[in-house]
């Protein structure tokens, strides 16, 4: 496979396809997730919002194709997807879906204490002592899978226009 942006002749490796064991890993990984978040209570509209918000601050173009549809499929608006970058400016979201989607971001800038301590004020306010932890995990586990695709370069299908 080949680099996908324009007048690169980089070769890039589908690092899940080199190191198959490795992936497999991370796919028992989010699977465990899965089940832990469903058992804390975090529904899949939120796990899904948690992985696009973390898919677009990552750029990871091949992720937020996935997450879209499956959000889609959750029952998730596509009012609410569209407004997902500024989900603070709008009263959409609920305050659990507030509180875990700036858990997501904290997350995916640890270096950002400032944020962590106000998203963890928040969380601890909205979510239960498992919910935080699903949703941290959550928000880790997407981070991983978007570098895997980032880094591999990924592309995204095209599907027929409706």
């Amino acid at each position: 496979m080949t680099d996908h942006t324009a007048g690169s002749a980089l070769r890039r490796i589908f690092i899940d396809k080199q190191s198959p064991k490795a992936f497999h890993a991370l796919v028992q990984t989010a699977e465990a997730v899965r089940v832990t978040a469903a058992e804390a209570g975090l529904d899949r509209t939120t796990v899904e919002l948690i992985n696009l918000r973390v898919s677009q601050l990552n750029g990871c173009a091949y992720c937020l194709d996935i997450h879209t549809r499956s959000a889609l499929r959750a029952g998730e608006s596509v009012q609410r997807l569209g407004v997902l970058a500024a989900w603070r400016d709008t009263g959409m979201f609920s305050d659990s879906e507030r509180a875990a989607l700036a858990l997501a971001e904290a997350t995916t800038d640890p270096a950002d204490t400032e944020a962590q301590a106000a998203a963890y004020k928040v969380a601890r306010q909205a979510l239960t002592d498992e919910q935080i932890s699903a949703a941290v995990w959550v928000a880790i586990t997407i981070n991983a899978f978007n570098r895997v695709s980032i880094m591999s370069k990924h592309p995204v299908p095209s599907f027929p226009k409706r």
